[in-house]
């Protein structure tokens, strides 16, 4: 596989932790979430309309309404995952709260006669377009690499000296080097010729990693949208989307032999690691109905431009046996008890919809249609994220040079694929039924990282006398891959990752 994420670690301790392509991808690989309704039919949502949730998805569709609304989207979310990791097999479990689209929308008929517009609508609704609440545990045995070996590779790259390693990399390098995992070599005179790792790799040792994570990626959609004569419809939404991801880490490798004179017993890394931001985006499209019964929509979303925030505390404790005994040190002591603070931009990557709907008994009066089928075809360019530097360090040329190495790994790393989202319903006077399914596609270029993400949804509806309840449950088969590090000079191993997450959503509305 390609090693290409080492090469930006070589600047880390400019900056204080190192921003990933794998961050980036965490703002962009995610499936559709909604209202129930719209989750019952697998997130169909661009060229249907009618529902709040397509302000989020093709603001046009906001634009169908003619009368005000508020929606309540509360959700619970079941996540059942289960790693490989070179051979050993690992499971957890975290269940948390979730919701769904909610807010307002306020529509009316157009009151002059003469207008080409027939009605216009104005949403502000909130959406949590993706939950990272999860637990990501694996561990094996492994005799080809170690997590110090990137400490290691850091240090060379650098041609970093020892006053360098004791202080400079105080959330990596330099807690490995204080607590003898990593150590010097000496040449023949005695000089100081490099680096070592003391962990016996070639013996192999036991590695686990362990993250449990929490937050959220939530946006917040202010939309308009007006309607021509029911056949054409246009629209826009203003979003702000709003970041917060907390990752508390826990890694460790313990010797696998039973040789208490090979100067390693174990060494265990600890890290708190929050990320948090807010920016900008906006969505824009239309819905047209060549004739009755069908409807054709296009949505763009462009890039959202987000201000971002990263924080990190680290600590390493170490024991070489009779080399140096146990000791332990942390990012605190070696930063006048700080965590340490970086600031930095990021664009996420554009995105496309195109979608058809075919409506049954297609009326302008909602009530006396009594079914639908329509289907979604997303493009999502992944490899269009970037990062820069912000504006108090846009002048760093060290720093720029960073984010394009970065930016040049996104580029080789991930690619464009195609989201594909299929569903309908079936109405019974004031009762109705939905299915629903998904499939979105490995964001990887790299065909040994196998990964997507299969829906099928299903879900009931109830709607008399302007009020309205959906229930849903969504289910989500999940492939992906997890690093616990990275190297350059070695074949990465990778945790492959299975399991599935459940969402059950309800929905509560009334029409005034």
């Amino acid at each position: 596989m390609r090693k290409i994420f080492p090469i930006i670690f070589s600047f880390c301790y400019f900056i204080g932790n190192a921003q990933t392509p794998e961050d980036a991808l965490r703002l962009a690989w995610f499936t559709q979430n909604g209202t129930a309704r719209n989750m019952a039919v697998g997130g169909v949502m661009g060229s249907l309309g009618g529902d709040i949730s397509a302000n989020h998805i093709n603001p046009a569709g906001i634009g169908l309404y003619k009368t005000r609304e508020i929606v309540l989207s509360p959700g619970f979310l079941f996540n059942n995952n289960k790693f490989n990791y070179r051979g050993s097999d690992t499971s957890n479990k975290k269940n948390n709260f979730g919701y769904g689209t909610s807010g307002i929308v306020l529509a009316g008929t157009n009151k002059y006669g003469n207008s080409k517009w027939t009605s216009s609508a104005f949403a502000i609704s909130v959406n949590q377009l993706a939950n990272y609440n999860s637990r990501v545990q694996f561990k094996g045995f492994n005799n080809t690499s170690s997590f110090s070996e990137k400490y290691l590779e850091e240090l060379t790259r650098d041609r970093a000296d020892t006053n360098a390693a004791l202080s400079n990399y105080i959330f990596g390098s330099s807690l490995a080097f204080r607590t003898f995992l990593l150590d010097t070599i000496r040449g023949a005179n005695g000089s100081f010729a490099g680096y070592q790792s003391l962990v016996p790799i070639s013996t192999g040792v036991n590695q686990l990693y362990d993250a449990t994570n929490t937050g959220s990626y939530n946006e917040i959609a202010i939309g308009m949208a007006g309607n021509m004569a029911d056949k054409l419809y246009v629209g826009g939404s203003l979003t702000i989307p709003i970041i917060q991801y907390n990752r508390e880490l826990f890694y460790s490798e313990r010797d696998a032999t039973n040789n208490n004179n090979n100067q390693f017993s174990f060494f265990e890394y600890k890290e708190r690691f929050s990320s948090s931001g807010i920016g900008v985006g906006l969505k824009l499209g239309a819905i047209y109905k060549p004739q009755e019964y069908f409807r054709i929509g296009f949505a763009f979303h462009t890039p959202q431009l987000l201000s971002m925030t990263d924080r990190i505390r680290s600590s390493m404790t170490t024991n070489t046996e009779s080399f140096n005994g146990q000791l332990s040190e942390t990012s605190d002591a070696l930063n006048s008890g700080m965590g340490e603070k970086s600031t930095y931009n990021i664009s996420t990557p554009w995105r496309m919809i195109g979608s058809v709907s075919y409506v049954f008994r297609e009326t302008s009066d909602t009530r006396k249609q009594r079914a639908f089928i329509s289907a979604d075809l997303e493009y999502v360019n992944y490899r269009a994220a970037r990062y820069s530097a912000s504006s108090e360090n846009e002048n760093d040329p060290t720093l720029r040079n960073y984010y394009n190495l970065i930016n040049d790994a996104i580029k080789d790393t991930y690619k464009g694929n195609i989201n594909f989202r299929l569903g309908g319903e079936l109405k019974f006077n004031t009762i109705m039924v939905r299915l629903g399914t998904a499939y979105y596609g490995s964001p990887y270029q790299d065909k040994a990282l196998k990964a997507s993400r299969i829906i099928g949804s299903g879900g009931i509806g109830y709607r008399n006398k302007g009020m309205f309840i959906d229930l849903t449950y969504s289910h989500i088969i999940n492939k992906d891959v997890a690093f616990a590090y990275r190297l350059n000079d070695k074949p990465n191993t990778f945790a492959s990752q299975s399991g599935n997450r459940g969402s059950l959503m309800l929905t509560l509305g009334f029409k005034f």
